[in-house]
């Protein structure tokens, strides 16, 4: 469990006084894990840079705007993102990656070291910056890890949301011209936004549901593919029989290494194996695992591949379950709004690879890859807690749509509701469990 007791912005403003930062240059992903820092202490904030965001309220950013830069893709979310970005904050610089398309879980800074370590150098080169006071090379305090290389201006990358690389094949080249600093741990980044999602009671509930479908013995070897945080597995390791082994697996080592040391943290650690593995090429033999799961993550891939390869890793007769957002159906949020800012906010964030599935068409790709009786369970997850990642993570994309006058009408809204205890949102998800019948080969 993670403690809320301290807000983010606090704990941020903590590391700076630790590691003697007067002014450092930021740069992430994800805006929203700064905006209350950049209220708190905007003269702590040397440059800011938001480098593929694919969500972003641009208001709190308002008096930094001269100091932001937006490198944002040529197609996609995060272009659209971007240049509406630039657009609500004019006096800040947009650069543009040629050719290059961002949905959340690109990895952006591998796939362009070159040019995202380019930008930020020639960007904070022109706002100056003071080198900081380390007294060692790693650390943690207020519950945020960091490590730091190179010499020179403080510059504090916190993390992507999915990433599989993270910034790491940048570090080298930027850590030439600063001080780098990288900031982890359970309060930031996507870890802080899958922690967030599965505290929900209603996202518990899709969970629970799953696993009572898919319904593990004693001794069952279960397979979790794409656990991010690992947040399902701890959840899971709690109610699993005696003798059940759950093999966690995820491309990005990033996210891996945080899953390993919360399950440290629960003590669950010892039944929870954590894997690097693919979704369309899973490293295991055939018919190797009792049961399997994939919770939000055949969105990101080839999911038509990723069905096949779950149905050929379980045993004739094991079951597995699958959730994906559904950008087919509406969300809502909870909330009096004119009718125009309703008909905006209430299409999904249109997140899904070419290649995914984030619609109804989950239940027939199961069936087509093998599976019977596909056993569909679509779902609502329900967020109350406003000022938790994930609902600015959802509240920062539908705020991005709006105009100055239709966001202030949003803010009167959502401060009505919260002061009458009724704030709250609710997004669709499709999931289904199936039974890889005896008897047929795998794919």
């Amino acid at each position: 469990m993670i403690g809320t007791e301290m807000p983010l912005a606090q704990r941020l403003l903590a590391v700076w006084d630790h590691l003697g930062l007067t002014a450092a240059h930021v740069a992430t992903q994800i805006p929203g894990d700064v905006a209350g820092f950049a209220a708190l202490a905007p003269a702590r904030i040397a440059g800011l840079t938001f480098c593929v965001p694919t969500r972003l309220d641009p208001a709190p950013f308002a008096p930094l705007a001269a100091r932001i830069l937006l490198i944002g893709a040529a197609e996609g979310l995060s272009a659209e993102v971007a240049a509406r970005g630039a657009a609500q904050l004019p006096a800040s610089r947009r650069v543009v990656l040629d050719g290059y398309e961002a949905p959340g879980w690109a990895d952006v800074v591998a796939d362009r070291t070159e040019e995202v370590a380019g930008a930020l150098v020639a960007w904070c080169a022109g706002l100056g910056g003071a080198p900081p006071r380390l007294s060692a090379a790693t650390g943690r305090h207020a519950g945020i890890t960091w490590r730091a290389s190179g010499q020179g201006p403080a510059l504090v990358l916190l993390p992507f949301f999915l990433a599989p690389s993270q910034w790491e094949p940048a570090i080298a080249p930027l850590a030439e011209h600063f001080t780098v600093i990288v900031l982890g741990g359970p309060h930031l980044g996507g870890v802080a936004m899958l922690e967030d999602r599965a505290r929900a009671p209603s996202y518990r509930g899709v969970a629970n549901t799953l696993f009572d479908l898919l319904d593990p013995g004693a001794g069952a070897r279960v397979l979790d593919v794409g656990c991010g945080s690992g947040a399902l597995d701890r959840l899971l390791a709690a109610r699993l029989p005696a003798g059940g082994e759950i093999v966690a697996t995820d491309l990005n080592p990033f996210l891996l290494a945080e899953a390993r040391a919360l399950a440290e943290e629960a003590g669950v650690a010892a039944r929870i194996r954590f894997t690097d593995g693919n979704a369309e090429a899973l490293p295991f033999p055939d018919a190797s695992f009792d049961h399997a799961f994939s919770v939000t993550v055949l969105e990101e891939c080839d999911a038509d591949r990723a069905l096949r390869e779950l149905v050929r890793v379980v045993r004739p007769g094991g079951r597995i379950g699958v959730v994906v957002r559904a950008v087919d159906l509406p969300q809502w949020w909870n909330l009096d709004l004119p009718e125009t800012i309703r008909r905006k906010v209430s299409v999904p964030p249109q997140s899904v690879a070419r290649a995914g599935v984030a619609d109804a068409s989950l239940y027939r790709r199961m069936r087509a890859a093998g599976l019977d009786e596909v056993r569909g369970f679509p779902s609502l997850v329900t967020l109350d807690r406003a000022d938790g990642p994930i609902w600015r993570y959802r509240e920062d994309h539908a705020l991005s749509l709006l105009d100055a006058d239709e966001t202030i009408a949003w803010r009167q809204a959502v401060a009505a509701a919260r002061g009458s205890g009724t704030l709250m949102q609710a997004h669709p998800m499709h999931a289904a469990v199936g039974i890889r019948p005896a008897g047929r080969p795998g794919p």
